[in-house]
């Protein structure tokens, strides 16, 4: 199912339904407040201020960005409670920025080493607000985080830098796979890492009233336990990924791009007037080409240049007209709302909107 495009949309646009968006941000609302878990929404995947507000209008306790700049921008568009769930390393000029934040907002920030702690401990000392911390902890994504065990020594040093430690957090990277089996399995890792760096806190004396986990493959698969807040991200739109892996249906896509057919050089062959520039260039291991077509399911973009997109048709399948305007859900939606300075919001074939990408390129 694809979004019923206006008649004469400049193309390529980034185009969104709201009733699918809205569905989608209420239903993980309320499945998080019905068994028991805060609910902080990765902006990293809309940095949309009007989407943003739509999440704390459902329950958000507040927001998780990637970035100081991310969370500088929804600062400015009045979010004041912000987690920069990020293992933040500061210069000089970052310190500043920080600092000022923590003057204006309710601040938590990630650490994973104790030199990290050191240098956040001494930029915001002194700060209006105290900043808050959570120790990232690897849960089977081996990217950032340190080991449960190590939690209390990265927690130590954020103690004695003058920070309030409040909690740990991890990314569940290795949940993105075929079947529900993989999503469980990095949930349960995930249950098992989080409760034993947050018993290595404890250990400290140390209140953990803050366990942080679930991304949008794995939020569906918690139960109450250790783990009380969700940070899943994706879930407002959706993407070609998520469909491939199964958290989504195709009529929870709530965002695609608009592109136009500008040749059609042979019956099975056609080219989109989109490409890396808007689509960005992720591959996906669950995804054949480098997006999904709602209106030809059976196809595939087995070419994608900046701004070309070709599209291969099985034998058979009848392709567009030359000028038609298809619909492309992107493999990882994030990169392309990064790309884009608007998202155009279409119902009954209108543009009744548009919603600037408030934190567009706020990348540092």
């Amino acid at each position: 199912m694809a979004i019923p495009l206006p008649e004469g949309l400049a193309t390529p646009a980034l185009v969104v339904d709201p009733e699918v968006l809205d569905r989608n941000i209420s239903r993980m609302a309320e499945a998080s407040q019905s068994q028991g878990f805060d609910l902080r929404p990765h902006a990293k995947a809309h940095k949309c201020a009007q989407i943003a507000g739509r999440q704390l209008r459902a329950g958000a306790r507040g927001l998780s960005v990637a970035t100081i700049s991310e969370a500088e921008e929804f600062a400015g568009a009045g979010v004041d409670d912000l987690f920069i769930a990020y293992p933040v390393w500061l210069d000089a000029g970052k310190a500043q920025r920080l600092r000022r934040l923590a003057d204006e907002v309710a601040l938590r920030v990630g650490v994973e080493s104790a030199e990290g702690a050191q240098r956040l401990g001494k930029a915001v000392r002194g700060s209006a607000r105290r900043v808050e911390v959570l120790v990232e902890v690897d849960s089977g994504s081996r990217r950032t985080g340190v080991q449960p065990a190590a939690a209390g020594e990265v927690g130590k040093a954020a103690v004695d830098a003058g920070l309030d430690v409040v909690g740990v957090f991890t990314f569940p990277g290795h949940g993105y796979g075929h079947d529900a089996q993989a999503r469980e399995r990095a949930a349960r890792d995930e249950d098992r890492t989080l409760g034993e760096a947050a018993g290595a806190l404890r250990d400290l004396g140390l209140d953990v009233p803050v366990v942080s986990g679930g991304s949008t493959p794995t939020v569906g698969q918690w139960q109450p336990g250790v783990v009380n807040e969700l940070r899943p991200g994706v879930y407002v739109f959706n993407d070609a990924t998520q469909l491939a892996i199964g958290t989504c249906e195709v009529e929870d896509l709530a965002l695609h791009a608009a592109a136009t057919v500008i040749s059609v050089p042979a019956p099975d062959r056609f080219v989109l007037d989109v490409g890396s520039k808007v689509l960005g260039s992720d591959r996906s291991s669950w995804v054949t080409g480098h997006g999904y077509l709602p209106q030809f399911p059976q196809g595939s973009i087995t070419g994608l240049w900046e701004h070309h997109a070709v599209v291969r048709l099985p034998e058979g399948v009848r392709g567009p007209r030359l000028g038609s305007v298809v619909a492309v859900v992107p493999n990882h939606i994030c990169t392309p709302v990064n790309l884009a300075d608007e998202l155009l919001v279409v119902q009954d074939r209108q543009v009744v909107d548009r919603w600037q990408v408030t934190a567009r390129g706020a990348n540092t």
